[in-house]
C-alpha cells in the first residue's frame, strides 16, 4: 500500500463509517473531513508562534515526527500525539482536543486551500511523544527569549 493510501486508511479508521469517510473526502472539493479525535489521537494544538520552532526542534532530534497540522493562516499548529494525551495535558496556551472532539483532518497527500499538513501522516501510525513534544517547545521558547534578549 502507497503511503498516501496507507495514511488514508489510517485515518479514515477512526470515522464512525470508514468508507462513507474515504467516499466523502474523496469527493469533497475542499479536500477535508471531519474526524473525531480520543481514537487513533489526540492533538496538541499550539501557537504558530511556538508551534512552528518546536517543529524545527524535534525535526532535528527525531528521525521520525509524527504528523503535524497547520491551519489556513499559520496560527495554529497541531501534533496528532496518543490518545489520553488530551486528558492529562496540563499547559498554558495549549489547546488539547481528545475524546469528544472533532478535528477538520485534510486528505493526505493533496493541497487544500484550509488546513493543510506540514508533516502529512505516512501511514504507520507514528505520533508523537508527548514528551519530546513538552521538551521540544521549552528549547523552543528558551531559542525565542534568547533572540529576544539578543535583539532588545
Amino acid at each position: 500500500m502507497t503511503g498516501a493510501k496507507a495514511a488514508v486508511e489510517w485515518l479514515a479508521s477512526v470515522a464512525p463509517d470508514p468508507e462513507a469517510c474515504r467516499w466523502e473526502w474523496e469527493r469533497n472539493p475542499l479536500g477535508v473531513a471531519l474526524l473525531p479525535a480520543g481514537k487513533a489521537w489526540d492533538v496538541l494544538i499550539l501557537p504558530g508562534a511556538l508551534g512552528f520552532p518546536t517543529l524545527d526542534v524535534l525535526t532535528r532530534i527525531l528521525d521520525q515526527v509524527g504528523p503535524v497540522l497547520v491551519d489556513v493562516d499559520d496560527d495554529r499548529v497541531g501534533f496528532l500525539v496518543p490518545p489520553g494525551t488530551a486528558a492529562r495535558w496540563l499547559g498554558t496556551g495549549i489547546r488539547a482536543a481528545g475524546a469528544g472532539t472533532w478535528i477538520v483532518v485534510p486528505y493526505p497527500g493533496r493541497a487544500t486551500r484550509g488546513v493543510r499538513w506540514l508533516v502529512p501522516p505516512d501511514g504507520s501510525g507514528t505520533l508523537t511523544d508527548p514528551a519530546l513534544l513538552e521538551l521540544a517547545m521549552h528549547e523552543a521558547a528558551a531559542g525565542a527569549a534568547r533572540e529576544r534578549g539578543e535583539n532588545g
